[in-house]
């Protein structure tokens, strides 16, 4: 079987978030099930300036963008350690540029004619390389009209009309725009109307996909049913209700080369289920690198997000007095919103000796983090998969979550039963407030004193299996099932 992936990022050329780990990973683990996996991304200059090895193919192609004709110069990589291909799409005009998709200002004003230029030259160099995918798989709103020129422009360009399949990591983000970009596109007007790409008076690209897609899937169960909701559906829930029965959700794997206690570069200490000491050893080397009292009786808390509201930064805000007032230490890591980075400088001038608040970003430090730690902090509001909690589970570091999306489908809550039946992993709290929250961090602490069955549950986190490996067979399974369903 052949799979083409459409991303707009991919590890280790180009990251802004989960969607980059998530295309970087999956191709190198689908080779792994019989899968060929090709993956198109565009040439950022980033990409350019790294030291990535990058062939140029010395193809150029020419690409309609509106009335207007652009060239794509198409250069060829491979995931790093593996054969599979990755092409990557030039154009100086569109991708030259410091950022992905904007600046801190705001987005690039002229986005659609990018990702209308990218899709389209997808398409192009399969016909052009003759790559004939059996599944053309879609991330995002970037590359969410391949689906709708799959089955309009290019529906008689391919000698055999390959599927289609769309990921949604993240249903607020969808690509919309004025109207007048439909001219763009170059698709008929009559395709802009309530049921197909128009949304709300504008173009909306994720709709696009939503509608021609073969199928839909999200990265998490969970998320694929809360997609569906008012809550949780971005103005997107009546059009998903409709694709309902073609909408699935698989959780993202981890890369257990890259986060795992027992080979991890990044840490003192190297530590499995069977030495969890080791796992002290690093909790005191985090506590003197961040400046915190080396107590290691004190449960330490950590904490790496981006500042949003979206992963809780607003519960948090309102009882980091209270938390402060526990037995308990804690360390965050991240950057954002400039009222939350300004909020956790001051929690940390206020409290030095219990909070230690890390206005950046910094790789080693976030492995050092999740080694360190006894308990992982992630109240988000909403979590289409959620990588950080499987990275903890990984590193015996047991999460404290809200019960939402790839949260709810990873995390075994601590009940009575589950301790008993050796199945809890973590700490969940239900409705998003900031009383629960802290009510789930105070169960947190005073379980931490009960240190067999502590160490019981983080023999059970960290046995756990989120690996890439379990993730790509389901998807290999849903890529046979498109293909069945376009056929039939």
């Amino acid at each position: 079987m052949k799979v083409v992936m459409a991303t707009s990022e991919m590890v280790p050329f180009a990251k802004t978030g989960g969607l980059a780990d998530v295309s970087g990973a999956l191709p190198k683990y689908l080779g792994k099930v019989g899968v060929e996996a090709v993956t198109f991304m565009p040439l950022y200059s980033k990409v350019k300036d790294s030291e990535h090895k990058i062939t140029d193919t010395g193809v150029t192609i020419d690409i309609a963008v509106g009335d207007r004709i652009k060239q794509a110069q198409i250069f060829k990589t491979y995931v790093p350690g593996t054969k599979a291909v990755v092409y990557l799409v030039g154009n100086d005009e569109y991708f030259d540029r410091e950022e992905l998709y904007g600046t801190p200002h705001g987005d690039y004003a002229d986005n659609a004619s990018r990702f209308v230029f990218f899709s389209r030259a997808v398409l192009e160099c399969c016909l052009h390389f003759d790559i004939k995918p059996d599944v053309i798989h879609c991330h995002d709103w970037q590359s969410a009209l391949i689906p709708v020129y799959v089955k309009t422009l290019f529906s008689e360009r391919f000698e055999r009309r390959p599927a289609t399949l769309l990921t949604i990591h993240n249903l607020a983000y969808q690509g919309v725009f004025w109207h007048w970009d439909m001219k763009l596109t170059g698709l008929s007007w009559e395709l802009f109307n309530w049921r197909e790409l128009e949304f709300h008076g504008k173009l909306n690209f994720l709709k696009g996909g939503i509608v021609f897609a073969d199928a839909i899937n999200t990265v998490s169960p969970t998320y694929a049913k809360e997609i569906q909701t008012p809550e949780f559906g971005a103005g997107m829930q009546e059009i998903l209700r409709f694709r309902s029965d073609s909408i699935f959700g698989i959780i993202n794997g981890i890369d257990y080369d890259v986060w795992n206690p027992k080979k991890d570069e990044h840490i003192p200490c190297k530590f499995g289920p069977k030495s969890i000491n080791n796992k002290g050893r690093n909790k005191k080397k985090l506590l003197e690198e961040v400046g915190l009292p080396t107590d290691r009786k004190l449960p330490l808390i950590g904490m790496i997000s981006r500042l949003a509201a979206q992963k809780g930064l607003d519960l948090i805000a309102e009882i980091l007095d209270d938390i402060a007032k526990l037995d308990v230490q804690v360390v965050l890591l991240g950057t954002g919103e400039k009222k939350y980075q300004d909020m956790l400088e001051d929690f940390s001038k206020r409290y030095p000796e219990k909070i230690c608040a890390k206005i950046m970003f910094d790789n080693g430090l976030a492995h050092r983090i999740e080694a360190g730690s006894d308990m992982f902090l992630m109240p988000s509001r909403y979590e289409p998969c959620g990588l950080n909690q499987l990275y903890s589970l990984k590193y015996g570091t047991l999460p404290i979550v809200r019960k939402t999306g790839g949260l709810a489908d990873t995390i075994t809550d601590v009940t009575p039963e589950n301790i008993e039946n050796g199945t809890a992993t973590g700490f969940m709290f239900e409705r998003y407030n900031s009383s629960e929250l802290l009510e789930a961090i105070k169960r947190a602490v005073n379980l931490y004193s009960n240190r067999k069955v502590w160490r019981e549950m983080v023999q059970t986190a960290m046995k756990q299996d989120w690996s890439w490996g379990n993730s790509a067979r389901k998807y290999s399974e849903l890529y046979e099932d498109v293909i069945g369903w376009k056929d039939a």
